[in-house]
């Protein structure tokens, strides 16, 4: 049978399993992966359900869903398992990312369709038509950004973007695109935030000595570098560690941290709990 996920957020009260469980038994549902999360300090139930059930029509058993739950005001969405998130990826110069995310993607490694990649400058064409991707160049100025970025959001909607990565876009989005597109772009920052924010983040490291390194992987918002944080890795060093050193090992954890961010939201893991996040692993 087709395999189903669901999701629900709601504040927390007696009787929404319950409600879900006899939903699910209405459209003759088998639950294959079950988890739930109730944030205490803000009350936050939160429900990642997989399942199978007889029909593709994810619309129908939504509905089902949704009037079953409907006293406990939820957000409740229902995705064909089959049916996947749409990325479109963003980068600058640096492509180990991209490299990274497209070589995933190719092995099917990634759940995820990836219909183009945008960028601001020429040098990663060839690295997404090696991979049968439209490569698409958005030049930006201080004078073009609002224009600039109104084609983005119109590939967006033409493509019908759920996700829009940053594989390291060495640009800051406007705060109406960030507020245009909330829960729905994630960011790679080379840092494990909070810290060591601006320019030459890994020379502030290296004068500082520091001994772990990290990267952290965020939704992106207005506040610069402040979004809900969901994916962070970290790595050893010492001080025989050059800034080069430390630039190479940062590649490969930012590289490991948006892949997994990448998929926690392909898989439809990751629950917004104000500037927080919920993620089911």
């Amino acid at each position: 049978m087709p395999h189903f996920i669901l999701t629900l957020t709601c504040q927390d009260r007696p009787g929404i399993i319950h409600a879900v469980a006899g939903a699910l038994l209405d459209v003759s549902a088998n639950v294959l992966e079950q988890a739930q999360f109730t944030d205490q300090d803000s009350g936050l139930f939160a429900m990642r359900t997989r399942f199978e059930a007889p029909g593709e029509d994810a619309a129908s058993v939504r509905t089902v869903i949704a009037e079953r739950t409907a006293r406990f005001v939820p957000t409740v969405d229902v995705r064909l398992e089959q049916s996947r998130r749409r990325v479109l990826v963003m980068v600058s110069k640096y492509d180990h990312c991209l490299v990274d995310l497209l070589y995933r993607y190719g092995n099917g490694e990634l759940p995820v369709e990836i219909p183009l990649v945008v960028s601001n400058h020429e040098d990663c064409r060839g690295v997404a038509e090696r991979h049968g991707i439209p490569f698409v160049v958005l030049p930006v100025t201080p004078e073009t950004r609002s224009a600039q970025e109104l084609e983005l959001l119109a590939l967006v909607e033409e493509h019908a973007i759920d996700v829009i990565v940053l594989a390291r876009y060495m640009q800051v989005l406007s705060d109406e695109i960030c507020s245009r597109l909330p829960g729905r772009i994630i960011n790679i920052h080379h840092s494990f935030l909070p810290g060591f924010k601006g320019a030459r983040p890994y020379h502030q490291a290296h004068a500082r000595g520091v001994k772990l390194i990290g990267a952290t992987a965020h939704f992106v918002t207005a506040a610069l570098d402040e979004g809900p944080i969901i994916e962070q890795g970290v790595q050893r060093v010492d001080h025989a560690a050059t800034p080069d050193d430390l630039a190479e090992i940062g590649r490969d954890v930012e590289r490991l941290v948006l892949a997994r961010a990448v998929r926690l939201f392909a898989e439809d893991r990751i629950v917004l709990d104000g500037k927080r996040t919920i993620v089911f692993g």
